[in-house]
């Protein structure tokens, strides 16, 4: 056999194994669902809650009691926001009988101002489905759906809690190991990497996670002083879909929207409400979170969608929330090394970060 058919049967070849190799990790992250979910949602817990694990070693408190501490102030936080979804849940629910009174008047209202004929009412309700769009066992279940799949991020929570006391209890002594393990200029280079991933994931999450909180409680605070029905329901849904770049805003945007227009009985009100939402988020996202984060969210507008829907596919709307920080930290990984940096920078948008990771 020559050289060339050599090379090109070993290109067929190593083209099936990555094909199937791709299969099988799609297939062990469908099916061991429930092992490795929560293992990412304790990743990014552990970036979250290191900075406070650190600040307490610092201050002489024992690792064990260090540890503790973090895993009670976790268990503390989630079951408060359980509490206030669980409540806003059930509020909404009860309350959506009154919301659809209020969406059979508004549509009425509007057939009686147009003059249709019933042939044309009977059409409009057929290709737009209006009343189904709205209707309790759609509104009310998507809804709701959304939080109890967000809510089911912590069904293994026995299972989180453990990861992340193992992950705290492993960083620490993580760059001595590498130390004993390598030479010691291996080991000096390893450390480096890990310590540049490390912070720079940390820098991710940590921030990301503070800027949505912080645009939470101001749309929290602008929807309780103009009055908005579960406030803190919209308040948390923000929150969470501010991890899916665009589409997660403007989903919540839309549910808060339909949400308003049902309550008043004018529209103006929504509407301004809307206009400074959306003015939010964009100074969030195009101002504010680029000059924080820099180029740690530069990720290609099409990397983004097939990884929501790559996600979305695997975990449900518990992976669509996920995604960007999986790709994120993905990506940062990735550009630390210089055999993955060309798969990194693939992954980028900014061409003026690209050249600068380039020039690195």
């Amino acid at each position: 056999m020559s050289e060339i058919g050599s090379n090109k049967y070993l290109r067929i070849i190593t083209i099936l194994l990555s094909i199937a190799l791709i299969i099988v990790l799609v297939f062990l992250l469908k099916e061991l669902e429930s092992i490795i979910l929560p293992f990412f949602i304790a990743v990014i817990i552990t970036f979250l809650f290191e900075p406070f694990h650190n600040w307490m070693l610092k201050g002489k408190i024992p690792r064990f009691a260090s540890i503790t501490i973090v895993l009670i102030s976790i268990i503390v936080l989630s079951n408060l926001t359980s509490i206030v979804i669980y409540t806003g849940i059930n509020s909404f629910t009860s309350s959506m009988p009154e919301y659809q009174q209020r969406f059979d008047d508004l549509y009425n209202s509007a057939v009686r101002f147009l003059e249709l004929e019933p042939e044309d009412e009977l059409k409009i309700k057929e290709s737009l489905q209006l009343k189904n769009l709205l209707a309790e066992a759609s509104f009310t279940s998507v809804v709701t759906n959304i939080f109890t799949s967000l809510l089911n991020l912590f069904s293994n929570f026995i299972l989180i809690l453990l990861y992340v006391a193992f992950m705290l209890s492993e960083i620490s002594s993580l760059k001595i190991r590498l130390k004993r393990a390598f030479t010691a200029e291996k080991s000096r280079k390893f450390t480096l990497s890990m310590a540049d991933i490390f912070s720079e994931v940390r820098r991710y999450i940590v921030g990301k996670t503070v800027l949505n909180f912080s645009l939470a409680v101001i749309i929290g605070l602008i929807l309780w002083l103009f009055g908005v029905d579960f406030f803190l329901v919209w308040a948390f849904m923000f929150f969470i879909a501010d991890y899916i770049p665009n589409i997660g805003a403007f989903l919540a945007t839309i549910f808060t929207g339909i949400s308003m227009l049902l309550q008043f009985d004018n529209i103006f009100t929504p509407i301004i409400i809307l206009v400074v939402l959306i003015v939010l988020q964009n100074l969030k996202g195009n101002i504010i979170e680029p000059k924080i984060l820099g180029d740690k969210l530069d990720l290609s507008p099409i990397l983004i969608l097939l990884s929501l829907l790559f996600w979305g596919y695997i975990w449900g709307i518990p992976g669509m929330v996920l995604s960007i920080p999986i790709m994120s930290m993905l990506k940062i990984v990735l550009m630390n090394f210089e055999q993955t940096k060309p798969i990194g920078i693939l992954m980028s948008y900014n061409l003026t970060s690209i050249k600068t990771n380039i020039e690195k």
